[in-house]
């Protein structure tokens, strides 16, 4: 890493500051959420085939997409709390060796039991990651600067997905390579980097900013300190200071329930976009993966642009309340239009949801400090990522049921409908109406 703090004696500016922490932190958080994405949702690649080669049905597919997210949650709450304790040095790279195994394991897989078994291993194995990385922003960013923060690590999973796509079809015209079929190259191919990346995360990324050799010592201890006033001040406006108080807060469960609805759109979308966009026509595996990315790039332009204008408790109120109405029409368009306008709605729907996403996590932060942070921010993650499980659930169920692979997404437009409505009372610890 560089050592930028050593070229002045001068302190910097906060907004000088903030730029620097954004170009040292970031590529490395956003290149570990990519290889995160990739390995969580490439079975969406795979589908089809996991169906003709294992018999898999699917509901079944739906389940088994929807397990790594029980697993997940169970572990958040505990794995981000023994992050707030051993720092996230360590604890993001043991989730990255440890999920990067397992997701190449998927290659293995012989049937339903083995596949639900995996997916289980597999959201156990990467719970944490999020808010951990949320958390761990909140150490290095004020509340001004945090939603941006938050949209660049987003983009991870935005380029994940505009990647993925495409490179899963290519990989599984490797079908018959070495006696293997072309998902198990997927998932072999796209497992491994995590386990190594982490050598990159363990000697790259500091805990926190006192440790970072970008930054001076006075720089470093002012920012902690700021960041620190914040945290204390919020915690005393929202009255909550222990883990036990957190889901008592209205307001947390208010972030919770808006959170449960946008991660069922995007988990739906996530899984079962590449079958959808099957149906519109005769097209092969890379064209469908092609088709599929073109949502994600206005997911990373959601993620990026938009959490600019986040600065105040406000102005973040006003953007979630639009990109939740934003969910809600772009997922009807989905499911009532023909393909360009329906790939159009989802361009919409994802647009909406990483836009929201980035900007729904500095709720939470604005009341919350210490180790009830780390543990709040899990327990947001933690409700919110059953729609992980309740979305491809869904939609499988739906498509088994009456045989239209758009029949799930009415659920979605219905629960985002609902999430549109809950965000009406969201107030920040900065917003000019919090009471």
């Amino acid at each position: 890493m560089t050592t930028d703090a050593t070229a002045t004696t001068a302190l910097r500016s906060p907004a000088e500051l903030n730029r620097v922490v954004l170009r040292h932190l970031m590529p490395l958080l956003v290149a570990a959420y990519v290889i995160s994405f990739l390995d969580r949702t490439n079975i969406g690649i795979a589908k089809e085939r996991l169906e003709i080669d294992l018999g898999i049905s699917a509901t079944a597919y739906g389940i088994g997409a929807g397990l790594f997210f029980i697993t997940y949650a169970l572990v958040e709450i505990p794995s981000n709390l023994v992050l707030h304790r051993v720092g996230a040095r360590f604890w993001i790279t043991r989730i990255m060796v440890t999920w990067g195994l397992i997701s190449a394991g998927m290659a293995f897989v012989q049937g339903e039991w083995s596949f639900y078994a995996m997916r289980l291993l597999l959201g156990a194995a990467e719970a944490g990651l999020f808010p951990g990385v949320m958390y761990f922003l909140t150490q290095w960013f004020t509340r001004a600067d945090r939603a941006r923060a938050n949209g660049i690590f987003l983009l991870g999973v935005c380029t994940a997905s505009v990647v993925g796509p495409p490179v899963g079809g290519l990989l599984l015209g490797l079908d018959g390579l070495g006696g293997l079929h072309g998902w198990q190259w997927m998932f072999l191919v796209e497992g491994l980097p995590a386990c190594v990346f982490a050598l990159a995360v363990w000697k790259l990324l500091p805990d926190r900013p006192e440790k970072a050799t970008f930054l001076t010592r006075a720089e470093a201890l002012g920012l902690q300190a700021r960041i620190a006033a914040e945290e204390e001040a919020g915690a005393a406006v929202s009255g909550t200071h222990r883990m036990g108080q957190v889901w008592r807060n209205p307001q947390i469960l208010l972030v919770v329930g808006v959170y449960l609805a946008e991660q069922i759109a995007v988990y739906a979308m996530s899984y079962f976009l590449p079958s959808i966009i099957g149906t519109y026509g005769t097209l092969s595996p890379v064209q469908i993966g092609l088709l599929t990315a073109i949502p994600w790039l206005f997911a990373g332009l959601g993620a990026y642009l938009v959490p600019l204008r986040a600065t105040n408790g406000t102005t973040s109120r006003r953007l979630v309340n639009i990109t939740a109405a934003g969910i809600a029409v772009g997922f009807a368009l989905g499911a009532l239009s023909g393909p360009v306008v329906g790939l159009l709605g989802f361009c919409l729907g994802a647009f909406s949801c990483f836009a929201m996403q980035a900007i729904l996590f500095t709720f939470p932060a604005s009341r919350l400090s210490g180790a009830a942070l780390a543990g709040g921010l899990a327990f947001v993650n933690t409700i919110g990522l059953f729609g992980g499980f309740i979305g491809p659930y869904v939609m499988g169920a739906m498509e088994d049921l009456t045989g239209d692979k758009l029949s799930g997404l009415w659920f979605v437009v219905a629960v985002a409908a609902v999430g549109t409505v809950l965000s009406l009372f969201l107030r920040r610890g900065d917003d000019a109406t919090a009471r």
